[in-house]
């Protein structure tokens, strides 16, 4: 028997919470279908009024539980491991885990004055370097990248890594970029923002910056005339430390079917509190307390140890916009943003049939992938 049916679960879906009815899958295809023909080759879940979500999607992890994704000990050996590394995270699915749906490149086309806790020596120029000389053969990898658009070649470089033969979205962050600066890159082909307010220019009701694009439509400033291009995405952190839950709030409330929700979490995420050494991008060493990670004997912060399912809780406390529709902030907004929203991030008829299972808080108490589920809380 293949097809399941999930009964009595109310339904995340599209930002609304949709009262129970049976959602049937298939556990061998690892899609949701129609009902079949035959009721009695159905076998029933009974999720007993729980709530049924999408699985959840990370758009920027560093690493976790003690592992840094770019962790190197020299050049030679950086060198070495980006070309052992990059092919492994071409999208890909594991046994009972989540799937990988390739890299996201944080650098090293960044504004040293906007570095956060990335390492200014390792940041460069798009004119001063070609996208195969930097990443190597494995751009295929790459499924999306971050730079800072005022950067010298920064337009051409987005409108080449947009289009054929790369195909890599282009997100905006680490940068000093006016709002006009801004709206060139997304014109010439750039979608996103990089957890906004952080590692930007501050909003200013008269300079807003990139963080006032969260707001804005594509269009010329000088003509007043519409293109083609959407609204962009925005990413936030919401883990109370990066962003004040006033201003999660207020950017969320900008544009709820635009923003998305990620952790930007470090090594230290999973860790008791204490003091950790640094990495290849971190020279000092690492102050865990809680959520907040920052540079020994300094405030600036370095990544977040909150999980995405807390970031999902916190926005749907914080604003008062409901479960549901902060779900869809950690789904369907990651889907469609990525250009994979026709097969995951939605709960809906041939989908993938990745889910979570939440209780009335939103505590995360099942994961399903491909119809299978492969964790449950004890």
């Amino acid at each position: 028997m293949t097809i399941l049916a999930f009964t009595n679960a109310r339904i995340c879906r599209h930002g609304a919470l949709f009262p129970p009815s049976p959602l049937y899958f298939d556990n061998v295809e690892g899609l949701i279908v129609v009902p079949p023909s035959d009721p009695t080759e159905v076998e029933t879940i009974d999720l007993q009024n729980r709530i049924l979500a999408p699985a959840f999607l990370e758009l920027q992890t560093n690493g976790c539980v003690g592992v840094h994704f770019t962790n190197h000990h020299s050049d030679e050996e950086y060198v070495e491991n980006l070309e052992k590394v990059l092919p492994l995270l071409k999208p890909r699915t594991f046994n009972n885990g989540a799937a990988l749906l390739g890299a996201h490149c944080e650098g090293p086309f960044l504004n040293p004055s906007k570095k956060g806790a990335h390492d200014a020596s390792l940041m460069l120029n798009p004119s001063e370097s070609s996208v195969s000389a930097t990443y190597g053969p494995s751009t295929a990898s790459i499924k999306l990248l971050t730079l800072a658009p005022e950067l010298p070649s920064s337009t051409a470089l987005t409108t080449a890594l947009t289009q054929p033969p790369y195909n890599i979205r282009v997100s905006l962050g680490h940068s000093t970029a006016s709002y006009a600066t801004g709206l060139s890159a997304l014109q010439a082909g750039a979608t996103c923002l990089t957890h906004v307010f952080n590692a930007m220019e501050p909003l200013h009701h008269r300079n807003p910056g990139l963080a006032g694009l969260i707001a804005s439509s594509s269009y010329s400033e000088e003509e007043k005339k519409e293109e083609t291009n959407p609204p962009c995405y925005y990413s936030l952190i919401a883990d109370g430390i990066h962003l004040h839950p006033a201003t999660l709030t207020l950017a969320f409330r900008a544009d709820p079917t635009r923003c998305i929700l990620i952790t930007d979490s470090i090594e230290v995420a999973g860790l008791p509190d204490g003091l950790y050494p640094g990495n290849a991008q971190v020279a000092h060493p690492q102050r865990k307390a809680g959520n907040r990670v920052t540079v020994e004997g300094t405030e600036t912060l370095i990544g977040s140890c909150c999980g995405i399912d807390d970031c999902v809780r916190n926005l749907a406390r914080w604003s008062g916009c409901g479960l549901a529709a902060a779900v869809r902030c950690a789904t369907e907004n990651v889907a469609g943003m990525m250009g994979v929203e026709r097969e995951r991030g939605v709960v809906e008829v041939g989908r993938k049939a990745d889910f979570v299972v939440l209780g009335e808080g939103g505590e995360v108490e099942e994961t399903w992938v491909e119809g299978k589920r492969v964790w449950e809380k004890a």
